[in-house]
C-alpha cells in the first residue's frame, strides 16, 4: 500500500474511515440534538420559528433531523434520506439562524453540512445496515 499517494483507494481503509466520520459526527450532531428533544418533551415552544409553520413543529422537524436522522446515520441505515435532512438543516442553520451572526457562529454548522455533503457524495461505506441491505437484496435478486 501506497501511503504517499493522495489517490490511495484501497476499500477496506476507505471504508473504516467512512464509518468513524460517520459515527463521530452522528454523535456530535446527537448532542445537538438531544437537548432540543427534550426542549420538545416539555413542551416549550420558545424556537426560532424559520418555516414559518410555528415554532413547535419547526423544533420537532429540527429534532427529527438532529436526532433520530443522527441514529441512522450512525447506524447507516436510510442514510441518503438522513442526510438530506440534515443537509437541509445545516443549510438553514448556517445561512439563515446564523445569517446576521459573525462567522464564529456560523462555523459549526458550515462545517457539519462539509461533512454531510461529503456523505452524501461519497455513500457511507460496506460497514453500514444499507450496504448489508443492499448485498443482501442483490444475491435474492429482488
Amino acid at each position: 500500500m501506497n501511503y504517499t499517494s493522495s489517490t490511495n483507494s484501497d476499500s477496506v481503509v476507505k471504508d473504516i474511515a467512512l464509518l468513524v466520520v460517520r459515527v463521530f459526527i452522528g454523535f456530535t450532531m446527537l448532542s445537538h440534538g438531544f437537548p432540543k428533544l427534550q426542549i420538545l418533551i416539555d413542551g416549550k415552544s420558545d424556537f426560532y420559528d424559520f418555516l414559518g409553520m410555528g415554532p413547535q413543529l419547526t423544533l420537532g422537524l429540527t429534532v427529527f433531523a438532529e436526532f433520530v436522522c443522527s441514529i441512522f446515520l450512525i447506524l447507516g441505515l436510510f442514510s441518503r434520506i438522513a442526510l438530506g435532512f440534515l443537509i437541509f438543516t445545516m443549510v438553514i442553520a448556517g445561512f439563515v439562524v446564523h445569517a446576521t451572526d459573525p462567522f464564529d457562529k456560523q462555523e459549526m454548522s458550515l462545517i457539519y453540512l462539509a461533512v454531510y455533503l461529503l456523505l452524501m457524495v461519497f455513500g457511507v461505506g460496506k460497514v453500514s445496515v444499507d450496504y448489508m441491505i443492499e448485498k443482501r437484496k442483490r444475491a435474492n435478486d429482488w
